[in-house]
């Protein structure tokens, strides 16, 4: 075993690799040959200088259609095993991640790791309008706490706003029990402005869902690897977000050349490697 002063900067990449290609902790340790408390020291680290780095440098952004969504994961305990003591405390049971994404360049703008409370949706919009420039449309699921929050933080002249309203069968138990139910209709509302009702959707920031499901061991149902604590499920979330805004050619962007979504929005020249995101924690 290696201990994380002793890892070249190439062995950190391949660790780096490995974990953003939703492998977990343990198996990342046993296949690189190295301490589980390594691995984890690294998350935190490295997670830390993207989320910093992401900060500083998505900021005054050209994006204009905008899709936000929340994804559900949870920390140490599904919400109805949360012990006694910890019940109420953020880190302990049900946890959300609330993305906004570009439906153009295909780039996270920004993303809270948090609650589905107001106070969460408060946060996660006002960081959204900071990042980007003019006006812009917006598209939001049918769920609430919008509804009291983007008319608030937005001017009327700083948002065209729509949300889509998905209707959906009545769930069933049995074997299908883990499946979503079916969604057998959908309907947009205008919230605030003009927004172009041809582009409210979700589905874009819903794929990235997908993506998020796949690429990160710890939103991945029905196993062991949930986050145990909510220090190690933000950094992960810090670092998959910058592999993916910075680091992942997206298909739809290959044309002339392949392109990550930073690319696409201007904040980026290059694909970057994992090499090139260890070395922010230097």
């Amino acid at each position: 075993m290696f201990s994380m002063n002793r890892l070249s900067t190439e062995k950190r990449a391949q660790i780096l690799s490995m974990l953003v290609e939703g492998n977990s902790l343990r198996a990342t340790t046993r296949m690189a040959g190295v301490s589980i408390n390594t691995v984890s020291k690294l998350l935190t680290d490295v997670g830390e200088a993207c989320a910093g780095y992401q900060d500083r440098t998505l900021r005054d952004l050209p994006c204009k259609t905008i899709e936000a969504d929340e994804i559900w994961s949870f920390c140490y305990s599904k919400q109805r095993n949360v012990p006694e003591e910890h019940k109420g405390e953020f880190g302990y049971g049900d946890v959300w991640t609330w993305v906004a994404l570009d439906a153009n360049s295909k780039l996270a703008v920004t993303w809270l790791v948090g609650g589905r409370k107001l106070g969460d949706c408060w946060a996660f919009i006002e960081d959204l309008k900071g990042r980007v420039q003019g006006r812009i449309q917006l598209s939001t699921d049918a769920h609430q706490t919008y509804v009291g929050v983007v008319g608030l933080v937005f001017n009327k002249d700083e948002v065209d706003w729509g949300q889509i309203i998905k209707q959906y069968k009545t769930p069933y138990a049995g074997e299908g029990r883990y499946s979503p139910p079916a969604c057998i209709g959908t309907k947009t509302k205008v919230r605030l402005g003009d927004p172009d009702l041809a582009k409210v959707s979700t589905s874009y920031v819903e794929r990235q869902n997908l993506t998020m499901r796949m690429h990160m061991r710890r939103f991945t149902r029905l196993t062991n690897g949930f986050s145990k604590k909510i220090e190690n499920h933000a950094a992960t979330v810090a670092i998959h977000f910058m592999h993916y805004n910075f680091a992942r050619p997206h298909k739809t962007l290959a044309n002339p050349y392949p392109r990550t979504p930073a690319m696409a929005a201007g904040v980026a020249d290059h694909v970057w490697t994992a090499a090139e995101i260890i070395e922010l924690s230097n």
